[in-house]
């Protein structure tokens, strides 16, 4: 065994762990579209800061690790910054991208599953975000496929602007679309790549088990279901006043 997947699976167990003293009742589908062998770009909706480890949980049933690319802060921190080098994940400079790219390429290249955000940052509409074309731009340059992927739920444990809770029980969904071939127009493919999450999404929202306890919890679910999170526009706008301290 290679000296770094001797820090990836005993993370995963430890996850594991505490996910089961929170009850956590995941409902994972599609797991059969990631391929076996060789490389591809799973393509997350990002509504929770515990997304990239749901995600990462689809790939264990078949054996095979996930690596993410994510902020490079989360690289320097002296508790997961060890942990995040030792599991093989990608640190995202944002002010020098190029090299983020051109190692999460050669890592498809090399056969793995690259985990990626199109909307880059956590959405608080719980709508799904403007894409950025990464995802479709690295996977064309590494010939794999891209796997649309919707995790639902987390944003009711640790997400944006909302205290964190722990409270036992909670419904985690998580949904891997078909494969999708990319073309080599990178415009054209997040359009498709957003089309396909979009419909996924919806189906994820309809069959998820739980639904608010009262008023006070229609936090979590979007204003096109009722419930009280703020529109894409002023989710944008929350996001903006948040830049600008």
């Amino acid at each position: 065994m290679p000296v770094a997947e001797l820090v990836y699976p005993p993370v995963i167990g430890f996850a594991r762990t505490v996910f089961a003293g929170l009850g956590l009742r995941f409902d994972i589908t599609g797991v059969e579209n990631i391929p076996r062998t060789g490389g591809a770009v799973l393509a997350s909706n990002h509504v929770g800061y515990l997304d990239f480890t749901f995600v990462g949980l689809t790939a264990r049933p078949i054996k095979r690790l996930v690596r993410f690319m994510a902020k490079e802060a989360v690289f320097r921190h002296k508790v997961s910054g060890p942990l995040m080098r030792g599991m093989k994940h990608i640190p995202v400079d944002r002010s020098a991208g190029g090299a983020s790219y051109a190692a999460a390429v050669q890592a498809l290249k090399d056969g793995e599953l690259v985990g990626v955000f199109p909307e880059a940052t956590i959405s608080r509409s719980f709508e799904l975000k403007a894409f950025k074309t990464g995802a479709a731009r690295m996977a064309a340059e590494a010939g794999v496929p891209v796997l649309p992927v919707i995790v639902w739920g987390s944003q009711r444990l640790m997400t944006k602007g909302r205290p964190r809770d722990f409270h036992r029980g909670k419904a985690i969904s998580i949904a891997i679309g078909e494969p999708m071939t990319v073309s080599g127009d990178a415009e054209a493919d997040t359009a498709e790549l957003k089309a396909r999450m979009g419909e996924l999404l919806g189906k994820v929202q309809a069959n998820y088990p739980q639904r608010p306890s009262g008023p006070a919890d229609e936090w979590w679910l979007p204003a096109r279901l009722g419930g009280s999170a703020p529109t894409l526009e002023q989710a944008d706008e929350l996001d903006k006043a948040d830049r600008e301290r």
